[in-house]
């Protein structure tokens, strides 16, 4: 997946072969911001002014910009899979948190 990453936001890239132009969307919040340019230098500038643009009239109309990650994570996981990660965790001297970033970082980055 080709990306752009500005002030902690991520935007997917795509080409439209239709109209020939760079379509870009930012991943990982509920409002819908798109952009569009015809090479990747002006794609990155319309990136950059997209993100902008939404902390501008956020701060204007008073609402809090989402973020795409708060780096909290909750997931539901059997009981049995609970307790195999709590004991892995504990066998490095672990917390189960350091654990869980650990192999999520290794799953993540590989």
């Amino acid at each position: 997946m080709n990306t752009l990453t500005y002030k902690g936001y991520t935007a997917r890239i795509e080409f439209d072969e239709r109209d020939n132009i760079f379509v870009g969307r930012l991943l990982g919040i509920k409002d819908s911001i798109a952009f569009h340019a015809d090479n990747v230098a002006e794609l990155r500038l319309a990136f950059e002014e997209a993100v902008e643009d939404y902390l501008e009239t956020c701060q204007t109309i008073g609402k809090s910009p989402e973020k795409p990650a708060s780096g909290k994570l909750s997931i539901r996981v059997t009981p049995e899979l609970h307790i195999r990660a709590m004991l892995k965790a504990q066998e490095t001297g672990q917390s189960l948190n350091q654990w869980a970033t650990e192999v999520l970082k290794q799953a993540a980055y590989n």
